[in-house]
């Protein structure tokens, strides 16, 4: 996903907070975007904050994000995660903003 895209999204899309990761959907092409910002950590801690998103988006996204432009950011709590526990989290965000039945 581009710069414009993600933009859009944070734009259009209502913020899901969970302990992890902050969840941004909005309507469009099915594609996602990984943020993790430098209060993530280092250039390593950052890498693996993404690496567990995109693992676990992977176990989610069949599941119900078709139509959907999908922005994750990673939250400081995410450097201790396991994907499991952040499959658990985005399943509940993603129910909660309504994407998933």
């Amino acid at each position: 996903m581009r710069t414009r895209a993600i933009q859009r999204v944070f734009h259009d899309a209502e913020p899901m907070h969970g302990k992890r990761v902050v969840l941004f959907v909005a309507p469009g092409s099915g594609e996602f975007a990984l943020v993790a910002g430098k209060k993530i950590g280092g250039a390593v801690q950052r890498n693996r904050a993404r690496r567990v998103l995109r693992a676990a988006i992977r176990e989610v996204a069949p599941r119900g994000v078709e139509g959907h432009d999908v922005v994750l950011v990673a939250r400081e709590a995410i450097r201790d995660a396991r994907t499991q526990d952040l499959i658990t989290e985005m399943t509940e965000l993603l129910q909660r903003g309504g994407t998933r039945r």
